[in-house]
């Protein structure tokens, strides 16, 4: 009796050590705090892999730049420090031109015009990522960018001497070529930079803007629309060819529905954002026809230069975005 109970035992121990040993925990880091819409997005990402994988992948959420800063994630991933993190494409912007494609002004303005642009880029963009070891799981489109300034912006010439939070190299290029003063500040520290003067603008979205309450130091949001730029999620190509091919299939359908829901996320709390903007003292501007016109300049300028930079790859691209 002693010996069949030991038997038992040590199959139940053996069982769960397999059990235990089957699951795999990876870390995320994101630059943005809870209240992102990203974050959110995230948050209900991880939930779904737990489930779609019956718990194999277990995900662990890092936040608010809390593991790493914005510019050091994705050499995090691609060094299997961090298995999987969520990157703003355009701070790689140096690195490739590719990483620039959705931050160029007046290039795609609204969201369809992002989404079709994402749709052209994404073939190109897989093929970047997995020569540096890394896998595109999914992105997601943050809200239009306008500019956050207490000064009346009526014309480009009005943005000069302006001291403009940088925080992509497209960002620092905007204020070259405007006249304004490029501060390198990520989100994780704007608070911090507008209530001590470091810097008194900046190009962002209302998401932003409420995120990091800069109603308390700034009152006028002006409303330009000029660019949406992508945040994607990448995965560190040996961990994810490690995970057995069912997990391999959660992760991406989580990816996939992580990617729908985002692209919604993002235009349903748009309005909202600007919304608590307004409650919190901000005016929401539409830009003068100069101001348009002057910004449309500079994207014009922008996108010759990008496709200098970019070759054949890049035209086509572009071909393939005016194409749809």
């Amino acid at each position: 009796m002693f010996k069949k109970i030991s038997l038992l035992t040590g199959s139940i121990l053996l069982a769960f050590s397999a059990g235990a040993q089957a699951q795999t925990k990876w870390d995320l880091p994101s630059a943005y705090p809870a209240s992102n819409f990203h974050v959110e997005n995230l948050t209900t990402f991880i939930k779904d892999v737990d489930t779609l994988s019956e718990g194999k992948l277990k995900i662990t959420l890092h936040n608010n730049a809390s593991l790493y800063k914005a510019p050091e994630i994705k050499r995090a991933v691609q060094g299997n420090q961090a298995q999987i993190g969520e990157i703003l494409l355009t701070n790689f912007a140096n690195e490739d031109p590719i990483y620039e494609l959705d931050g160029l002004p007046f290039l795609a303005t609204g969201y369809d015009a992002s989404f079709k642009l994402y749709q052209a880029q994404k073939p190109f963009l897989e093929k970047k990522l997995n020569s540096q070891g890394m896998t595109l799981l999914y992105a997601v489109a943050w809200p239009p960018q306008g500019i956050f300034a207490n000064k009346d912006i009526k014309q480009i010439s009005d943005m000069k001497g302006l001291k403009w939070r940088a925080y992509s190299p497209v960002t620092a290029k905007i204020a070259e070529l405007v006249g304004a003063q490029p501060v390198t500040v990520q989100q994780a520290e704007l608070a911090q930079a507008l209530a001590t003067g470091v810097i008194d603008s900046y190009m962002s979205s209302a998401s932003t803007g409420y995120d990091t309450k800069t109603y308390e130091y700034i009152k006028k949001f002006y409303d330009t629309q000029a660019w949406l730029p992508k945040n994607a999620v990448i995965v560190n190509k040996k961990a994810f060819e490690a995970l057995d091919p069912a997990t391999q299939q959660a992760l991406k359908k989580a990816g996939a529905q992580a990617e729908e829901r985002g692209w919604k996320l993002s235009q349903e709390k748009n309005k909202w954002y600007q919304d608590e903007l307004a409650k919190n003292g901000m005016e929401t501007i539409k830009p003068t026809v100069e101001l348009k016109e002057g910004l449309s300049v500079i994207g014009k300028r922008m996108l010759d230069d990008w496709l200098k930079k970019a070759g054949a790859d890049g035209q086509a691209m572009i071909d393939a975005y005016r194409k749809q």
